[in-house]
């Protein structure tokens, strides 16, 4: 597919998709920092919540920040309100400000995109290692937000880590979302996007052949969507590797983690309830082998790493899709993180466990990366 000659300054602070504007020559932005540099811990203000009685404090520092919006609960809301709700993202933007918090600004360059789609066009954010090479590694790295919330912008920090650690070009994908655009549409755009990158990795600098897929909750679903698609198209490469972080991976929502984090923080039941009824076109669909990945064939995929969260919700399915993609045959290696939440594994400007689990991501990465 053609690339489309567009580019934009980034708004780190836009709530909302915006409109595809004028073309225009791609143009190179400065990133927000990143890696927590400061010896000084954050102390929570409050006693440890019920539904986290052993929370680290940095974790629940975020948390006690995020509920100081007191913002309405995303389940009663429009998906249009719900998108301008503050995210786990502003609470540690927040916290690092508040607390004098210093911290170097990532050794990327920042390009943002429009890219031709079979249904349209979408945005990507490109981030391109300072360090001049050749030839990069690629990553395609796809946000969460239930398919229906969040950005790239939200999700900033997680590829921004990926670019700079693993020292790939990394390419993060601006979906589109229900109930706008329902299911299949950001399993459609997240695959076109791999392939927009295979065929543009000469002018990327990216190596076709070293090309992995990094995917947070539902962007976890949609990257393994993206390498099934991959493996069953005869002229598309396969991923080398594949990290999927607290992925949705079935419709149960009675299993033993949506039972003991019912009411957790930032992501509960009742949200979840909420994300399947605006993304997907119909209940029926949540059998779909797309969404509900126990009936995929999951057979020939790359080497996995799954990263899941104590409290949270989607713990077991993350467990759930471990188990079933070891009965695949798939070499699949799995760490449970205790005392963080869902969204945690963007935070580590400020939560020790979040930087230890990108740092896992890159080791399990690298060993097919740099090959």
């Amino acid at each position: 597919m053609a690339t489309k000659n567009a580019s934009k300054t980034i708004k780190r602070t836009a709530k909302k998709r915006v409109a595809p504007k004028k073309r225009m020559a791609p143009k190179k932005v400065a990133r927000a920092p990143r890696k927590l540099t400061a010896k000084k811990k954050l102390t929570p203000q409050e006693k440890k919540p019920s539904w986290a009685p052993s929370i680290r404090p940095e974790m629940q520092s975020v948390m006690e920040k995020l509920a100081s919006y007191n913002a309405p609960p995303l389940e009663t809301l429009s998906p249009e309100r719900a998108r301008q709700n503050p995210t786990p993202a502003d609470a540690v933007r927040d916290l690092i400000a508040e607390n004098n918090i210093k911290v170097p600004v990532p050794k990327v360059v920042v390009t943002n995109q429009h890219i031709a789609v079979s249904e349209g066009e979408i945005e990507v954010r490109i981030y391109t290692p300072a360090k001049k090479k050749k030839e990069y590694p690629g990553i395609l790295y796809i946000h969460g937000g239930g398919w229906v919330i969040a950005t790239i912008d939200t999700y900033d920090a997680s590829a921004s880590a990926m670019a700079e650690q693993n020292e790939a070009v990394v390419v993060s994908v601006e979906y589109r979302k229900g109930p706008e655009h329902k299911f299949p549409a950001a399993h459609t755009d997240s695959f076109d996007a791999y392939r927009w990158m295979l065929k543009h990795s000469e002018s990327l600098k990216i190596n076709p052949k070293r090309v992995a897929l990094v995917g947070e909750s539902a962007g976890g679903n949609l990257a393994i969507n993206v390498a099934i698609m991959a493996r069953d198209h005869k002229k598309v490469e396969l991923p080398v590797a594949q990290v999927l972080v607290y992925p949705i991976s079935q419709s149960n929502m009675n299993t033993e983690s949506y039972k003991k984090n019912e009411n957790a923080k930032p992501l509960n039941k009742a949200m979840m309830s909420w994300f399947v009824k605006y993304a997907l076109p119909s209940e029926s669909a949540a059998s779909d082998p797309r969404v509900d990945l126990t009936k995929a064939d999951l057979n020939g995929l790359p080497p996995t790493t799954i990263i899941t969260a104590e409290y949270d919700p989607l713990l077991t399915d993350g467990e759930i899709l471990r188990d079933f993609l070891a009965d695949a045959g798939v070499n699949v290696k799995y760490k449970m993180y205790k005392g963080v939440t869902h969204e945690f594994f963007g935070m580590a400007a400020v939560v020790p466990e979040a930087k230890e689990a990108q740092e896992l991501a890159t080791k399990n990465l690298s060993k097919y990366l740099k090959k």
